[in-house]
């Protein structure tokens, strides 16, 4: 028996900011949509265009504050080519929220809270 990733999952509140998050921040890009028959969820799973790993993104239409995150300590890392030029383009963004040059790593973070992870390609 073997098992293989096949998605991660995050809830985000408003889904359109989140889209335009990951889209601007990560090249993510929209690959399926599913919607609730009675309008109460909508999924939109995001791809790098590259691997066959998915970024889940689940909003709840009932869902009427920010997600509690916790500490925060679970997170997804994304391998990046141009360290360096990601680093500047977040930095541009505001969205550099920890950096680490010591490991050689930083941290992004998203509109609800998530934290990402960038480090260079090996």
């Amino acid at each position: 028996m073997k098992f293989t990733f096949a998605h991660n999952n995050l809830n985000v509140y408003d889904l359109e900011k989140s889209l335009d998050f990951y889209k601007e921040a990560l090249g993510l890009t929209v690959e399926s949509t599913k919607d609730a028959v009675d309008g109460s969820f909508t999924i939109v799973f995001l791809g790098d265009r590259t691997t066959p790993h998915l970024l889940e993104l689940t909003w709840l239409r009932d869902m009427d504050r920010p997600y509690e995150l916790g500490d925060n300590e679970i997170h997804l890392a994304f391998r990046v080519d141009d360290f360096d030029a990601a680093l500047a383009r977040h930095k541009e963004m505001g969205c550099v929220c920890f950096e680490n040059p010591d490991m050689g790593i930083y941290f992004i973070e998203d509109p609800d809270g998530y934290w990402l992870e960038i480090i260079p390609a090996k």
